[in-house]
């Protein structure tokens, strides 16, 4: 479809209100049950970068806001300007880590992807997704889908340690 044919589609408004044009879309958050798990899947297996880390020790949790940056000399060293740069990046992945629920083994979170379904993955583009998925194989990350399973042999999707899925696509076409 063009972009003209995307914008044509009933309930999309084709030109947004002025008043939008600087959102950024900045973060989504998934709620961990095991932290130290969570952030070597996102930081060691992804290559996330931590970026922030708030407490909230009255209300037991604890948010961690994390991104895929390629130069980390852009981040700001000073916490302050750090945290104000955080908020204007698009793509941040915020983990909440509820405190306590890593020692609960009945305790786990819904990842949204068994009955009542509801959210459904994140999403990491890779540069060669074949290499990826053999590093992902080697380092023992569980998959929900290879790139050999089913029809669409040009993904594939990987389980964090909470049970959520992270698809994996390549920037350009798989051949």
């Amino acid at each position: 479809m063009t972009l003209n044919e995307l914008n044509a589609l009933p309930g999309v408004t084709a030109e947004p209100e002025a008043a939008t044009h600087e959102y950024v879309y900045n973060h989504t958050m998934i709620r961990v049950k095991n932290l130290e798990h969570a952030l070597d899947f996102y930081t060691r297996v992804l290559g996330f970068t931590l970026l922030e880390k708030k407490d909230f020790p009255d209300a037991r949790f604890s948010l961690y806001f994390l991104a895929l940056i390629a130069d980390k000399s852009q981040i700001p060293s000073d916490p302050v300007a750090r945290h104000q740069w955080r908020k204007s990046m698009p793509g941040i992945l915020e983990l909440t880590h509820n405190h306590g629920t890593e020692h609960d083994p009945d305790f786990a979170y819904h990842s949204g992807n068994s009955e009542p379904r509801g959210f459904g993955h994140l999403c990491v583009a890779v540069p060669d997704i074949r290499a990826a998925c053999a590093r992902f194989e080697a380092l023992g990350v569980p998959f929900q889908k290879r790139l050999s399973d089913g029809s669409m042999k040009d993904i594939a999707f990987i389980r964090d340690p909470d049970g959520y899925w992270v698809e994996i696509i390549q920037f350009t076409p798989v051949v």
